[in-house]
């Protein structure tokens, strides 16, 4: 094969994968959305919605660390198939709820089947993350550009997905909205199985599981700031933030619901496709084109500082205001969303450094181990965003947020130490 037919083929498995995950991520962000709202209007307390999604982070830090070794065992495509595959199933499973049955019964049904699609998100997910390092050109910022593009993408396809989430909610209900998104996914899986190119390794035999432990300090440093950088963004977002919106907006009239609903399902939606297109902008804001990985890696400290600060000050803003109150509300939308830019520099920088450090013959496995601490952050601020918001409401929810941000850039730092040494 020629040098040109080369680049065409990886980069049509390129437009591939990334248009399957862009697939898989509107489905997730609806479900989110679907399942957050649906329950809280059962009747489910924070604590309660957020132990819908432990075993779905449990899931995703499992499987970041097995898919890893599956894909380099036995190529990436049979992740990707499998997490596509998996969240049709999962999508027709949670359609099969009976609202008759007991609030416990049903939470721990919903956490089985959350559990799953989390398996199904971190396949797909660890997929096409490690596929652009292996199809990415390797010049002028390439490898940070396209990995911005795909996670920036995909994440302003999740914000749609948050808006078509609560949408459907208030359209056609939970079953049907389910039902139809499961269909959609459905087709798409074949359509890819029938369609997918060459360009992406078949896996090799000599694969350990072991292998799955990174070695490199700058990869174990790089998972630990992810761990927590993604502790801070869920401990306000998950739960806490959309149920206190929802308290403001809901007057408890079926019509209040609905409102509430979409305005909320907007919010959230802008919010993750903010985040998005400032990821997607990130390599172009930093000047990542021209600039070293010793670079790139002191940037990472100065945002994670940066971002530190605005926790900080919507934790004073929620002291002071001791409940809801209009100012309040305007200043968290507008510090969120301060929130999100920043954040998604962060999180771009991480996305591409994780890339930029590990080697092609093991990209699927340090992938792997970085996501599987992503997922873990996710869990934990998970967990937090229910109890925080439950024991100590907006106040101690934020203060957490603020404290995690700090030990993100704290982990970081060591980063900059060891790339530096």
């Amino acid at each position: 094969m020629t040098r040109s037919a080369e680049r065409a083929a990886g980069l049509s498995a390129y437009i591939a994968v990334t248009a399957a995950y862009w697939a898989f991520m509107l489905t997730d962000g609806a479900l989110r959305m679907l399942v957050l709202l649906h329950f809280h209007t059962l009747g489910f307390s924070p604590v309660q919605l957020a132990y819908l999604f432990v075993l779905y982070e449990i899931a995703g830090m499992v499987t970041n660390l097995s898919a890893g070794w599956i894909a380099a065992r036995f190529g990436l495509t049979s992740t990707l198939y499998m997490g596509l595959g998996i969240q049709v199933i999962a999508l027709i499973a949670l359609a099969q709820l009976d609202p008759q049955w007991a609030i416990g019964l049903s939470v721990a049904y919903v956490m089985v089947v959350q559990g799953a699609s989390g398996v199904a998100k971190d396949l797909a997910k660890m997929s096409s993350k490690s596929a652009v390092k292996l199809l990415a050109p390797t010049s002028d910022g390439g490898l940070f550009r396209w990995v911005a593009l795909l996670t920036g993408s995909k994440n302003a396809v999740k914000g749609v997905g948050f808006l078509l989430g609560a949408g459907l909610l208030a359209t056609v209900g939970f079953v049907w909205a389910v039902l139809g998104m499961a269909v959609v996914l459905a087709v798409i899986l074949v359509v890819i199985l029938l369609t997918m190119p060459d360009g992406l390794p078949k896996g090799r035999k000599g694969a350990r599981f072991s292998d799955v432990f990174s070695k490199s300090a700058n990869v174990n440093w790089l998972s630990a700031a992810r761990v927590f950088l993604f502790g801070a963004r869920d401990v306000w977002f998950v739960v806490g933030i959309p149920i206190y919106f929802y308290a403001v907006l809901s007057d408890g009239s079926v019509a209040g619901n609905r409102a509430a609903f979409f305005t909320i399902g907007t919010f959230m939606a802008l919010w993750i496709i903010l985040y998005g297109g400032v990821q997607a902008f990130a390599p172009r804001l930093l000047g990542a084109k021209a600039r070293p990985d010793t670079d790139m890696t002191r940037a990472a400290v100065t945002w994670a500082w940066g971002l530190a600060a605005i926790p900080a000050v919507l934790t004073l803003a929620a002291l002071v205001a001791q409940g809801p109150q209009t100012w309040l509300t305007a200043t968290l939308i507008a510090g969120l969303l301060a929130f999100g830019a920043v954040f998604a520099v962060n999180s771009s920088l991480h996305s591409y450094l994780i890339l930029a450090y590990t080697k092609a013959d093991r990209v699927t496995m340090d992938v792997g181990f970085y996501y599987m601490a992503n997922a873990g952050g996710r869990l934990i601020g998970t967990i937090s965003s229910g109890l925080t918001y439950q024991i100590g409401g907006l106040p101690l929810m934020l203060g957490v947020a603020t404290l995690m941000v700090i030990c993100s850039a704290m982990a970081a730092g060591r980063l900059l130490i060891k790339t530096e040494a």
